[in-house]
């Protein structure tokens, strides 16, 4: 509209999720029109980030050294493993406070019809961490989709082997949620794991 220069910002800006053309011109204009400054920043970021940050080699999050902090933490309890689809997951899961084991992060979940199978998502690597006896339980904390039910499913199967005891995340009615709000299967889902009170 205005130049290549701009319809090539926009398409870039097009490539964040849930970033439509509307939305992509209007972050456009206002980076050039009121924000030069913030713009050169975001730019500087955005190569400083995509220079550094990599794979952890033992977890696969993110990390600008060869091994995360989290693996690297002898306060961290290396006998309990996470296993999630994706580093912000362990963001999350990292912000709740609520964890304090180590993470082994999949980088997706099984999907056939796109061609995603285990070897795809590093499954036999996860057995080969799993196999050196040092953990005991593995928390499966894989989405609450078809997809992630089934690549949790899948991690169960292939390690029956294993001695390690295999947990899954509890899924179903949020807290503070009103029943007659809840969808069927997340309902189904809470019902079927129902705690015990006494």
């Amino acid at each position: 509209m205005f130049s290549g220069r701009f319809d090539q910002l926009v398409q870039a800006l097009r490539i964040l999720p849930s970033v439509g053309p509307k939305s992509a011109q209007r972050m456009a204009l206002h980076l050039i029109m009121k924000n030069k400054e913030g713009a050169l920043n975001l730019a500087h970021a955005l190569n400083e980030a995509t220079s550094f940050i990599h794979e952890c080699n033992i977890c696969n999050s993110l990390t600008e050294n060869e091994i995360c902090d989290i693996c690297l933490s002898a306060e961290r309890d290396d006998s309990l493993l996470c296993v999630v689809e994706s580093p912000a997951d362990v963001m999350a899961i990292e912000q709740s406070g609520s964890f304090r084991g180590k993470y082994h992060v999949l980088g997706g979940h099984l999907s056939p019809l796109d061609g995603i199978g285990p070897d795809e998502i590093g499954i036999p690597y996860l057995i080969q961490r799993l196999s050196d006896g040092k953990i005991t339980e593995v928390i499966l904390a894989t989405n609450a989709t078809v997809e992630g039910q089934a690549t949790a499913h899948y991690v169960v199967e292939a390690t029956k082997h294993l001695p390690v005891g295999m947990t899954r995340i509890a899924q179903g009615v949020p807290q503070g949620g009103e029943l007659e709000y809840v969808d069927s299967h997340t309902l189904s889902q809470a019902v079927h794991n129902r705690m015990r009170m006494k």
